[in-house]
């Protein structure tokens, strides 16, 4: 299941990014012609919006976010999935409270039209709450995984590079 749900973000991310692209290359072309699509810039964004949320759950899903751990590497690897482990729980209530304040936000700007567009404004904010939602999911579930090896210290929430836990060495 979760490798569908991977499958579909990720081919969505791709559609949406064929599609800025297409819409900011065509919007180019009429603004040549002097017959400028005005609404073209706030779609553009909008969708932006939506595949940096898709575009950061994937990389975050991959745990290939850039982390500084110069100084975490050092310590006992027991420890470090305890600062790993807490750091995910405080990302997690970060993530909690943006989804609380993203569905209010998106709900107060129901009314509001974006731009050009005559589209909801709430379908820009609505991305924050969605987008927040899907990071919290990926990053639960490499807490449960890290969690569930607490003994072993197989793995870690944030870092990739889980079979050389022991030597530090980066793959």
């Amino acid at each position: 299941m979760l490798r569908v749900l991977a499958a579909s973000e990720n081919a969505l991310a791709k559609l949406l990014l064929v599609f800025i692209t297409a819409l900011v290359f065509v919007a180019g072309i009429a603004r040549w012609f002097n017959a400028p699509l005005v609404w073209s810039v706030d779609l553009a964004q909008l969708l932006f919006i939506w595949l940096c949320f898709l575009g950061a759950n994937q990389v975050l899903r991959r745990q290939a976010h850039i982390g500084v751990d110069f100084f975490v590497r050092r310590l006992p690897i027991r420890l470090r999935v305890l600062i790993d482990s807490l750091l995910a729980l405080l990302v997690l209530a970060f993530l909690l409270t943006m989804m609380i304040t993203g569905t209010k936000l998106t709900l107060l700007n129901m009314q509001r039209v974006y731009g050009d567009s005559g589209l909801s404004y709430a379908w820009v904010t609505g991305a924050v709450p969605v987008g927040c939602f899907l990071l919290a999911l990926s990053v639960a579930g490499h807490l449960y995984n890290t969690l569930r090896h607490w003994r072993t210290a197989k793995t870690l929430v944030f870092s990739r590079a889980q079979s050389n836990l022991i030597t530090g060495k980066d793959e």
